[in-house]
C-alpha cells in the first residue's frame, strides 16, 4: 500500500487554515519522518505561497515531493496553457493532475465533448511523462460518473492509464458514496485497471471517508489518498490519522 498525503494541498481548503511556506515545510518533516510515500504540497501558479514552494525541492528524504494541477485546457496545447506550464516546471517529483470524470460536468462545466476531454488527459499524461517525472490523474467526481455514464467515467481512467500514468485516483468528490457502493464499483474497475495502478480519494460529507477508503483497498485499491486528522474541503477527507492504525492492526 502507498499513502498518499494531501493535507497541504486539500487540508489548506478547510475553513480557518492558512498554512505559511514555513508551515508546510515544517509538516512536510512530519510526514517524511512518518514513512508517508507521497507528499501533496500543493497547486503551483495558483498562488504565491504554493509557487514559491514548488520552486525549490524540499530537503526531504524519501517522500515524493508532489505538485497538483489540472489536465490541460480544451482548446490548447500544453505548450499554450499556463497553468499546465506552471505545475511541469516546478521541482515536483510527481505530478498529480485531476481530471473530470463524470459526462455532466464534461458538457456543463468544461463545456467541451467526452471526446476532447479523452485526449486532454491523454495529451497532459503524456507531458508529464515527457519530463521524466511520474504522472497521476485524479479522476473528479468518479463515483457520481460512473453511476451516471459508466462507459464514459471508464473511459477517462483508462485513457489515463493507457497513456502511461502510474496512478489512476478514484475520487469521491461529492462524499456520498456508501460503503458497499465503493466496493463495487472499484471491483469492476479493477477488471479493466491493474490494483496495483489504483487508488482512492475519498470526502467525509456522510461520515463513510474511511469506510470508503478501506473498503476501496479490499476492492483492489493500493494508493491511500488522505489527510492527517481529516482537514479538507466542507466536510474533510478520509483521515490519516485512523486509517494508518487500522491498517497496522489488520497486518499483525
Amino acid at each position: 500500500l502507498h499513502l498518499f498525503d494531501t493535507t497541504l494541498r486539500d487540508g489548506a481548503q478547510t475553513t480557518g487554515v492558512d498554512f505559511s511556506i514555513a508551515d508546510k515545510r515544517r509538516i512536510m518533516a512530519v510526514l517524511d519522518d512518518l514513512g508517508i510515500d507521497y507528499i501533496e504540497g500543493g497547486y503551483p501558479g495558483a498562488n504565491p505561497t504554493d509557487t514559491e514552494l514548488f520552486s525549490t525541492r524540499p530537503a526531504i528524504k524519501s517522500a515524493r515531493f508532489t505538485a497538483f494541477g489540472m489536465t490541460k485546457r480544451a482548446g490548447r496545447s500544453v505548450s499554450n496553457d499556463p497553468g499546465l506550464q506552471s505545475i511541469l516546471q516546478s521541482s515536483a517529483d510527481s505530478i498529480c493532475l485531476v481530471a473530470k470524470s463524470w459526462d455532466y460536468h464534461v458538457r456543463v462545466a468544461l463545456g467541451i465533448t467526452n471526446e476532447e476531454n479523452l485526449e486532454a488527459v491523454e495529451q497532459s499524461v503524456k507531458a508529464v511523462l515527457e519530463t521524466q517525472r511520474e504522472a497521476m490523474i485524479d479522476c473528479e467526481h468518479f463515483f457520481d460518473g460512473y453511476k451516471g455514464n459508466r462507459a464514459d467515467a471508464l473511459a477517462v481512467a483508462k485513457t489515463a492509464y493507457d497513456a502511461g500514468a502510474r496512478w489512476i485516483v478514484l475520487c469521491d468528490t461529492n462524499g456520498g458514496t456508501l460503503p458497499h457502493e465503493v466496493d463495487r464499483i472499484v471491483a469492476d474497475v479493477a477488471k479493466h485497471i491493474p490494483g496495483a495502478n489504483l487508488g482512492i480519494h475519498t470526502h467525509n460529507d456522510t461520515d463513510n471517508a474511511v469506510a470508503n477508503t478501506l473498503m476501496a483497498v479490499r476492492a483492489g485499491c493500493r494508493q491511500i489518498q488522505g489527510t492527517l486528522n481529516g482537514l479538507g474541503e466542507r466536510c474533510g477527507n478520509a483521515n490519516m490519522t485512523s486509517i494508518i492504525p487500522t491498517l497496522l492492526l489488520k497486518s499483525e
